[in-house]
Parts: structure tokens; C-alpha cells; sequence
């Protein structure tokens, strides 16, 4: 990419979104272009074929998705695969239709069999049972990702998704329900630090096992990918260390200085036991996660106690 290329970040309000554009605007890429949902609407297909004739985008990160925690996940199974389906159908083909040089296409570590081997190489998908409860959000990024794979083989058209493992950080959504567990224990444990509570109730047995990347390291990585990577199909990207929830749940409640013992409850659903990605290709490519969860989470943490500060609320929807 050039500085002055017109870069089109699709989902720029979202974490990962808003992460690529931060990303872009820190190596110097000086047109970005960024467009809300309450100006484009990714799942009407005429509005963004419109909207990809009238701008002509040379590099598209793709970014916009319905996404949420496990209860979400195991609740809205229709909106998540109908809307999802709907996103990535319109933007890929207008992507393709209007010549984008370029494409990313963000996927998720979930669409890899539960039972995948450990660490997860990107040949695994498509060889095992997906894990239930997400399923729904599954199959639509699988077929994201193989829609992009069919466009580049047919069409010749540079498309590759990049396949982040979970992510945190500034700009996450805090949803009461909907929310993923770094974001859900976050405000859990911030309302008893106000409340003064001596115990906090988690979510499941605490032995999962899961890798984490704070957002503004995915963002970096995708915009190396796309400076860099030259091949299709997926690439993982993840830090390569896994930590259990009990983990995470401790080292947070230390971050956040929250005098209070965790009580888990053994009759919520754990997920997958666990899910470590093999991130060789990044890696082999020259590209590391440099902010270790500890340091991630001071920063989220940091945010997320200024955003209360400045407007009484962070996003929740």
C-alpha cells in the first residue's frame, strides 16, 4: 500500500475496527475512509454496491460483524448467521465488482473444530465438529472466509483472511449478556469495587484454556498482513500463550485492585476446553504481539475508567 491509497475500514466504530484504523493512521496512511451504519447499511446490497461505485476503495479491511459472548452466541443464533452472512455476501462481491486491489477479511478462532490438535494450524478448519454454542456465527465466517478463497480462485481476486484468537481492549462492548469474558468480568468486577462486594460470582469451572490479543495488536497485525502477506486463505493471529479464565479472571482482579474472592459457578457452560492458535506464518513473516495480557488489560481498564468519567457509560449494545 501507498500512504496516499484510499483505504476503506468497514466496522470502524467496533474494537477491531477502530483498532485498524489506528493502525493505519499511526504508519502514516493518510486516506482512510470510514463510513458509520447510520450512513451505510453493510446488509442492503444496493446501498453498498452504491456505495463501493461512488468511493473505489484500493484496500478493504473488512472489520463490520455481529459478534458477542456465549450467551449471545448461544441465544441469537439467527441474527448472528443471517446478518453476518448478509455483511460479508455484499462487501466481498462489491469489493470485487468495483476492482479492490486488496482484500482482509477478519475471521474469528472459533470457526476451528472443538476438538481441534493444539496449537490450531490454519489446515484444521473444516475437519471436525464446530463447537455448539456458537455454531450459527461459525458457519457465517466460514463461509466469509470461503467466499473470499472462491472469489480469489475464480476472479483472481486478492482476497485472505486474517483469524485473530480472542480480543480485548479499548472500545469493547460491555454488554450485561452479550458481552465477551474479558469485557463481562471487567464490569462485573468494576461494579464490586463501587459496591464494596467480598465476593465476585464467574462464570464456569475457570479451566478453559484461551489465548488473547489486545485490539490495538490485531490492528497493527492485520495492517502488516496486508503491507506484507501475499498468499490467500487464512493466517492466524495470536500471541501463542494461553492463559486459563481462572487465570485471566485473577490477573484482572489484580490490574483493576479489586479485594474480593471469585466464586465460580460450575452450572454455566465453559465453551471450548481449549484453544491455542499456531501463529507460525505471522511469525515467519516477521510479526510478533508485543503487549502481554497484563499490560493489555492495565490499558483497557485505564479506557474503560475514563470513558465512565467523561460520559457515565461505555458501549453496551
Amino acid at each position: 500500500m501507498q500512504q496516499d491509497d484510499r483505504i476503506y475500514v468497514a466496522g470502524h466504530r467496533g474494537m477491531v475496527g477502530a483498532a485498524v484504523t489506528r493502525s493505519l493512521a499511526a504508519k502514516g496512511y493518510t486516506n482512510i475512509l470510514t463510513c458509520g451504519s447510520d450512513q451505510l447499511d453493510l446488509t442492503d446490497t444496493r446501498a453498498v454496491d452504491a456505495f463501493f461505485a461512488a468511493e473505489k476503495p484500493d484496500y478493504v479491511f473488512l472489520a463490520a460483524a455481529k459478534v458477542g459472548g456465549i450467551h449471545a452466541n448461544d441465544t441469537y443464533g439467527g441474527d448472528f448467521i443471517r446478518i453476518n452472512l448478509q455483511i460479508q455476501t455484499n462487501v466481498i462481491h462489491a469489493a470485487w465488482a468495483s476492482g479492490v486491489r486488496k482484500f482482509c477479511f477478519l475471521g474469528s478462532s472459533c470457526i476451528y473444530p472443538r476438538a481441534a490438535p493444539q496449537p490450531i494450524r490454519e489446515d484444521m478448519l473444516l475437519t471436525g465438529e464446530l463447537e455448539p454454542t456458537n455454531l450459527p456465527y461459525a458457519v457465517a465466517k466460514i463461509a466469509g472466509k470461503t467466499m473470499c478463497d472462491a472469489y480469489r480462485k475464480q476472479y483472481g481476486f486478492d482476497a485472505f483472511t486474517a483469524m485473530p484468537c480472542n480480543v480485548y481492549g479499548i472500545g469493547d462492548n460491555f454488554h450485561r449478556e452479550n458481552s465477551h469474558v474479558i469485557a463481562a468480568l471487567m464490569r462485573r468486577f468494576h461494579q464490586a469495587k463501587l459496591d464494596g462486594d467480598k465476593q465476585v460470582t464467574v462464570w464456569g469451572t475457570g479451566t478453559p484454556l484461551r489465548e488473547f490479543i489486545f485490539a490495538d495488536d490485531l490492528g497493527d497485525a492485520c495492517t502488516f498482513l496486508m503491507e506484507e502477506y501475499k498468499d490467500g486463505g487464512a493466517v492466524n493471529a495470536g500471541t501463542g500463550i494461553e492463559v486459563s479464565i481462572k487465570t485471566l479472571a485473577e490477573t484482572l482482579r489484580d490490574v483493576m485492585d479489586l479485594n474480593a474472592d471469585l466464586v465460580w459457578d460450575k452450572s454455566k457452560p465453559d465453551g471450548t476446553a481449549r484453544k491455542l492458535m499456531d501463529n507460525t506464518v505471522l511469525k515467519t513473516l516477521g510479526w510478533t504481539a508485543p503487549t502481554d495480557l497484563a499490560t493489555g488489560l492495565t490499558k483497557m481498564y485505564a479506557w474503560y475508567c475514563d470513558t465512565l468519567e467523561q460520559n457515565g457509560t461505555v458501549r453496551s449494545n
